[in-house]
């Protein structure tokens, strides 16, 4: 008799056969330059903790505070009993912080994609998003029924193009980007796209989640960065990256915001953010609000990096962010890059298809402010041993 999961069996052997299955692996320590994975402490280039705000004692103590004040969750959504003073405060300190008229906070980054973008645009609508943009602005664009047209990679020409080309052809039109692209490190020319959906009254919508305490004055993103305040209509951000909690969030224009709380979905039918992570998120825009030292430390560590893996003769793509990734092309060998960077005490995991194209599989490591000289040292001679081992780099 026919197993009606046998489809499941064959599609996960066809994973492995092709060097694409996933193995999980579990931390048991807090996240930081080192971890406990599999029961072996290791030197960490996976995690998105970039100034090392997750582990942080003053988010860590602001989280404790607040439970004992507000408890631990909301226990409802915000429209109808979910919505705390905290979350209120973390909405004007987000808003304030990236220089922007307001902010509505969400469960996730993925959540606000999921938000806003289908409460802007509708099937009577066009969308022109970057052909590298996040998952969760696929998703939300799909979400939308809105026509998709992807425009070429950071390119502000093509976008110009297609813009002309679909002319008179949708009633509204929303232009997408990633801020910082979370595979290849690189970010788009910003102030050019800016001018193209000005010049076509588009409405212009940017993913900073990997941007935000990176790039901009003391990590206040890439709008920032190109001094466009007031000129990008919508900046989704998350609190799971820089800022080390975990969150959402959705600013810039006060109207849009506003449109947000009456038709933004993951608002209205998904349970408010919980009292620890609001916390620990204000407490983080305090630390970045105070001093640009873990923000410069980061770049100070990125710059050192990504000169010496250069050096040393690795790939390390076109990356223009503490984002490095060390480009080997065959997933089966990127696999096996991570899996002998792992036997010397370096935890960089290996990516390949579909999270980045086909014959693009890479090791991307993730520098934070909280590795010190000595860490980098140890990673550059563990890459530099396997490179050779594995016929990547010259002797």
């Amino acid at each position: 008799m026919p197993n009606k999961l046998n489809w499941i069996d064959e599609e996960l052997n066809s994973l492995k056969e092709a060097g694409l299955y996933n193995t999980i692996r579990t931390l048991s320590s807090p996240q930081g330059a080192w971890l406990v994975v599999d029961g072996q402490r290791v030197l960490n280039f996976c995690s998105n903790n970039y100034l090392g705000l997750a582990n942080h004692p003053r988010t860590i103590t602001a989280a404790k505070n607040a439970m004992q004040q507000y408890g631990l969750g909301p226990a409802a959504v915000r429209s109808i009993a979910g919505t705390m003073d905290l979350h209120l405060q973390l909405e004007q300190r987000m808003a304030a912080f990236k220089g922007v008229e307001d902010a509505l906070t969400f469960q996730s980054g993925f959540c606000a994609n999921i938000a806003a973008i289908p409460a802007l645009v509708g099937k009577e609508d066009m969308i022109f998003s970057d052909e590298l943009n996040h998952a969760s602005i696929i998703d939300g664009c799909r979400l939308s029924r809105a026509t998709i047209t992807r425009y070429a990679h950071a390119d502000p020409a093509d976008l110009a193009a297609k813009i002309k080309e679909h002319a008179g052809n949708y009633r509204r039109g929303l232009v997408i980007t990633d801020g910082v692209f979370s595979m290849d490190g690189d970010y788009p020319p910003l102030d050019q796209i800016a001018e193209i959906t000005e010049a076509n009254d588009l409405i212009l919508m940017v993913d900073d989640a990997h941007g935000e305490g990176v790039l901009g004055e003391g990590g206040r993103g890439i709008v920032d960065h190109f001094k466009l305040h007031g000129r990008v209509d919508v900046e989704v951000g998350t609190f799971s990256k820089a800022f080390g909690v975990v969150g959402g969030v959705v600013a810039g224009n006060a109207k849009i915001i506003e449109w947000l709380r009456q038709r933004g979905r993951p608002f209205l039918f998904s349970s408010a953010v919980t009292v620890p992570d609001v916390a620990a998120t204000l407490a983080s825009i305090d630390i970045l609000e105070e001093s640009t030292e873990l923000v410069d430390r980061l770049w100070d560590n990125a710059d050192f990096f990504k000169h010496e893996m250069q050096a040393l003769g690795f790939d390390t793509g076109k990356t223009m962010t503490p984002i490095t990734p060390v480009m080997l092309g065959d997933a089966n060998l990127a696999r096996q890059f991570s899996k002998k960077l792992f036997e010397e005490g370096v935890f960089a995991m290996a990516l390949g298809f579909p999270t980045v194209p086909v014959g693009l599989a890479r090791i991307r490591v993730m520098i934070s402010a909280t590795h010190s000289k000595d860490d980098l040292e140890q990673a550059l001679a563990a890459f530099a041993k396997v490179g050779r081992k594995l016929g990547m780099i010259g002797m």
